[in-house]
């Protein structure tokens, strides 16, 4: 492996071991509009919108992405699709369309590397989007 390689895949693995932005808000160290909490999970706005909505919901567990789910995971997921999301749905009166993203990895447009989804609407989405 070459020099630059070996030094891009040190930082990743060092920023892979440091709090990241969305682990310091589960932990209430940085503020956030909270909009939803539970033991399972925390959702809030999104301080750079993409649309008039966008909610970020994210897992309390410390996920990376959606490569490191496992079937231990499934429970958290249903919960977030049946539980949160529709509360969220119903809160902000999205009822007529919304998107609900999960972005992976660096080619995905990741970020940030702790699972999340971005709950979008009131407006109309175009496809595709970007």
């Amino acid at each position: 492996m070459n020099g630059r390689l070996q030094n891009i895949n040190a930082r990743r693995l060092k920023n892979m071991t440091k709090k990241t932005i969305f682990k310091k808000i589960i932990d209430h160290e940085i503020p956030a509009d909270i909009v939803f909490e539970d033991d399972i999970c925390m959702a809030f706005r999104d301080v750079n919108p993409q649309a008039p909505v966008h909610i970020l919901i994210i897992p309390k567990k410390e996920i990376a992405s959606t490569n490191q789910l496992t079937k231990d995971d499934t429970e958290l997921l249903g919960h977030i699709y049946t539980v949160v999301v529709p509360q969220l749905v119903d809160e902000f009166k999205l009822s007529d369309g919304y998107r609900l993203v999960t972005n992976c990895g660096n080619n995905g447009g990741q970020t940030v590397y702790h699972l999340h989804f971005h709950l979008l609407g009131g407006r109309f989405m175009s496809w595709p989007p970007g």
